[in-house]
């Protein structure tokens, strides 16, 4: 173990996984920010650590049973002569839960649908967390198989896993609070969540969108969105000295 402490390439091995679960996990704080959006203060708080806490420990659980994860993407049969595994089946439905749930809160969100309070809050936050499980075990599976093509130890793995996740717990939160605090952004969420969806699809039938096209376009997205807001603000504080 020491004789790995003082190999320079364990350190790039660990950092550069490390940043790439981080990157990953973008796409899991965007939909979790979206989940809890609706939920009162104090619940969505205590949703969003479960929801962190159950993809790590289903993360760990995986990198436990790497032979059953790469087991996942062993050929079951073939499509117009693409080979289809479990991993493309849990992709595809992956991403097609997040196009309708995605869909749903756009539609509630124009529509102005009423949500239950009181006793239908439990219920609520019952039912975000098992969708959060849900998307949770997808994201994690795509995220473990980068991370078994990256590092050749599962200690390196883990520990890259645990200190991604506690990076998100920390900005996942200003993240969540800023999304509620600004309709705007949570469609534009929202829209993110449809295109993240799109990828795990396309990813699933055989035709892989380079990440780094999706997360610019997220990128440049927010920054447009930024500046909206920032002038939107400044108009506001205008008028309040006007007045």
């Amino acid at each position: 173990m020491m004789e790995w402490l003082a190999d320079p390439s364990i350190w790039a091995s660990l950092l550069t996984l490390t940043l790439m679960e981080i990157v990953l996990g973008i796409d899991n704080i965007v939909f979790i920010s979206v989940l809890v959006a609706r939920l009162p203060e104090n619940q969505a708080k205590r949703a969003r650590q479960i929801g962190l806490a159950l993809a790590l420990v289903f993360r760990i659980l995986l990198l436990l049973v790497l032979a059953w994860i790469i087991g996942l993407t062993a050929p079951l049969f073939s499509i117009f002569g693409h080979d289809v595994s479990w991993r493309d089946i849990i992709l595809i439905a992956g991403g097609l839960f997040l196009f309708y749930k995605a869909t749903h809160e756009i539609h509630q969100e124009i529509e102005g649908e009423g949500h239950d309070t009181g006793s239908g809050v439990s219920a609520g936050m019952t039912a975000v967390i098992i969708q959060i499980a849900i998307i949770d075990m997808v994201f994690s599976i795509d995220s473990i198989i980068t991370a078994i093509g990256m590092a050749e130890h599962v200690w390196i793995m883990i520990t890259a896993v645990v200190i991604a996740i506690g990076v998100m717990y920390i900005f996942s939160g200003t993240i969540a609070d800023f999304i509620a605090a600004h309709p705007t952004t949570k469609m534009l969420a929202l829209s993110f969540l449809i295109l993240i969806g799109v990828t795990l699809v396309a990813d699933g039938a055989g035709f892989h969108i380079p990440k780094g096209y999706v997360y610019f376009a997220m990128a440049f997205s927010t920054g447009v969105e930024a500046i909206n807001i920032l002038v939107s603000s400044r108009r506001k504080k205008k008028g309040a000295v006007s007045k």
